[in-house]
Formats: structure tokens, C-alpha cells, sequence
């Protein structure tokens, strides 16, 4: 199983490949790449503003048959476009450099349409926010369909996704068909809480999932002894380093072990590996709120999981795709390594044989979100069969 390919690098390849795992139709997205093709030729920076036109425009198209669709009391239909429409925008949007023009308006189509997508599809979630540092965050939480408390996990962000994203993945979905909720959260860094509030990143994950735990122990449809969490991609800092530090947690996993992603900084200065996003720099720049060059690595200095893991005291699933050219896969072996006090400790690495090798599954999300779900049911209290 390979990542799908039409570009001649790697950065433009991603965000094709998290656009069709996340609800894209390979027609639409061929439509889209055409006229792409020979501006890749220049590189992964040059001609991020024609892709994100030729985006944008097929989104806006798919908008305006949502609207003829509405018009005809056909909201389900409706509701499908309009959810695709906001991975086409998220998508374009994601490969622009901060401040590009036509970046925060995108953005806003993008958050516009998914949430009238899920209302026309009433599916089962709902816009939340909890407070933090004098203002609030923002998740998405998706209801199983259980009666009762049940157990809930908290889903985080990487370096560049964004909640629609992880909702559209189909991880809730996965969770919830075992009888779990899910909460997709904006931490710092990511979606609205970098766009619409200028929150910067922290390596300090615990800052902000903490408050998240408070939520949800207000709750009276989730069981406050049976939260989880995890994150993929740069989340694979973020869940582990929160499970380390907020003792409520009862299970975690990584999809995608980012045990010293201030080391992969040095890699990537020495141009090793591959970057997720183009204008890499300018965009972590941006995410943890640096001036300079020096300032980012201040900044994220402790975004490495070294003498911290030995703090988890409970069930922990550590994932990584064994072709990963972001995260050396030596870096999943770390952080089962060091989780010596954790009960009930998982390393899976994702191989050719299933699919998943690429990042986080970018060439087959399905495998990660089934393995993953299925951690959470046996070590929650859900349910792996009906």
C-alpha cells in the first residue's frame, strides 16, 4: 500500500492523500490536481496560491449545489457537499504561508460549512468551549448513541490539522459504534485557537487538557473514571506528555510517536526527512509564537518526552507506520521503552501487510482508527462486536 502520488513532492502528496482520507471523492480531487501539476514542478513553496484556488473553486462550486440542494428540501444531500466542501477548503488553506491573502476568508468557509454540513446531516455533535488562560478553546463533541455515562476520549491535534479534521477522519465514528464519545479539541497551535485567538503552542499539554477533564466531569453522559486521550502526528508529544501529567486519564495512545520532536528540528535544519507543510519554518514560527529562529527553539526546547513517561501509570498504545518519512519509527520504540510504569503498555507498528505505513496512516487512515478505537474499548469498557 503506497501514498497516492501525482505530485512530484512530497508535501503536496500529503495534503492530497489527508484530503481523501478525510471525505474527499478522487474525482473532485483529480479535477483539482490537473491544472496543478506542472506548478509542483518549482517546489513545495512556489504555487501554494494557485492550489489553493483551484481548491477553493471546487468547494465553492460544491457550496452552491448544497444551496440548490437545500432549496429542494434536500438537507442530508445538502449537508454531504457541504462537509466535503470544508476538507476542500482546510485543505488549501492548510498549504498557505502565514498572512497569505486569502487565507483567514478560506478558513472561514471552510468552519461555515462544516458546521451547517452537520447540522443538515444531524449528526451527532455539537460545538463546545472550556476556558483557558482567560479566554476558551473549542472542541467538537461527538455523543455515542448509548444511554448512561460512558467513556469518553479526548482527540488532539498535530502541528497543522485542525478539529473538522480529525472529526472527518472517522476516528469519532470508529469510537462510537464501540460505545464511546469523542472530543476533538483546537489545543494551542491549532484551528481556531491559533487562527481565531492567536494561542501559541506549548509543550506543556497537561496546561490545556486539564480544563478539557474539567468539562468533561460535567457532564453527566460520560463516566469521569473512564476518559482517554490521544493525538496523532505532533500529538504524539501532546497525549502522551497530558496522560503523564493529569492523573484522571484512565488509557492513552499515540498515532505517530513524537518522543523528541525538538531533535526532529535539528534533522530537518540538516534537511533529513520529510516536512508536513510548505514555508515549514514561517509555519512553526507562527505556531509557537516565535520572532526567530532561536526563539522557535527556545520555545520547543521540551517538546521531547525524555525522563517524563515513567508518570504514566495506566494503559498506554504507542502506533507509528513503519514507512513514515517524517518520524524515524526509532522514535516509537523510545516511547514504549520509557513507558517502564505503565500497567498495560502496546507498541504497534503499521505495516505493508495492512497499510497505514505512510504518517499517521496517511495512505490508509482506516487501519489506525480501528486499532486505535478498539484500544479504547478494551481498556475503557467499550465494545469491540455488537
Amino acid at each position: 500500500m503506497a501514498l497516492f502520488q501525482p505530485f512530484p513532492n512530497y508535501v503536496w502528496n500529503l495534503s492530497v492523500a489527508i484530503a481523501l482520507e478525510n471525505g474527499g471523492r478522487i474525482g473532485e480531487i483529480m479535477d483539482m490536481i490537473e491544472p496543478l501539476k506542472a506548478k509542483a514542478k518549482a517546489g513545495e513553496d512556489a504555487g501554494t496560491a494557485d492550489f489553493m484556488a483551484e481548491w477553493v473553486r471546487m468547494a465553492d462550486k460544491l457550496a452552491d449545489l448544497a444551496t440548490e440542494d437545500i432549496a429542494a428540501g434536500r438537507a442530508f444531500s445538502a449537508g454531504d457537499k457541504l462537509k466535503r466542501a470544508a476538507i476542500y477548503y482546510l485543505t488549501g488553506e492548510r498549504m498557505q504561508a502565514h498572512g497569505s491573502a486569502g487565507r483567514e476568508e478560506t478558513y472561514a468557509k471552510a468552519l461555515d460549512c462544516f458546521n451547517q454540513g452537520l447540522a443538515h446531516c444531524a449528526d451527532p455533535v455539537e460545538r463546545v468551549t472550556t476556558p483557558y488562560e482567560g479566554t476558551t478553546i473549542a472542541g467538537l463533541f461527538h455523543r455515542a448513541p448509548v444511554t448512561g455515562p460512558a467513556p469518553c476520549v479526548l482527540y488532539c491535534n498535530g502541528l497543522d490539522s485542525m478539529k473538522e479534521m480529525l472529526w472527518l477522519g472517522g476516528f469519532a465514528q470508529a469510537l462510537a459504534k464501540r460505545g464511546i464519545h469523542t472530543l476533538c479539541v483546537d489545543q494551542p497551535g491549532t484551528g481556531e485557537a491559533l487562527r481565531l485567538q492567536g494561542l501559541p503552542a506549548t509543550p506543556y499539554a497537561e496546561r490545556w487538557a486539564s480544563p478539557w477533564v474539567d468539562w468533561l466531569e460535567t457532564r453527566p453522559d460520560v463516566d469521569p473514571a473512564r476518559i482517554g486521550m490521544t493525538g496523532i502526528s505532533l500529538g504524539g508529544h501532546f497525549a502522551p506528555r497530558a496522560v503523564a501529567y493529569e492523573p484522571r486519564f484512565a488509557s492513552g495512545a499515540a498515532w505517530g510517536a513524537n518522543h523528541n520532536w525538538r531533535e526532529v528540528q535539528d534533522k530537518r535544519m540538516a534537511r533529513e526527512g520529510e516536512n508536513p507543510v510548505p514555508h515549514y519554518w514561517g509555519h512553526v514560527y507562527w505556531v509557537f509564537g516565535a520572532t526567530s529562529h532561536e526563539d522557535f527553539l527556545s520555545k520547543s526546547n521540551d517538546m521531547n518526552l525524555n525522563g517524563h513517561l515513567g508518570r504514566i501509570t495506566v494503559p498506554f498504545l504507542v502506533t507509528h507506520g513503519a514507512q513514515d518519512r517524517q518520524i524515524s519509527v526509532d522514535y516509537a520504540h523510545q516511547t514504549y521503552a520509557q513507558l517502564v510504569n505503565s500497567p498495560q503498555r502496546e507498541l504497534k507498528i503499521f505495516t505493508v501487510r495492512e497499510g497505514g505505513v505512510e504518517h499517521v496512516g496517511a495512505d490508509n487512515m482506516s487501519f489506525g482508527n480501528d486499532y486505535i478505537a478498539d484500544w479504547f474499548a478494551e481498556t475503557l469498557g467499550g465494545r469491540t462486536a455488537s
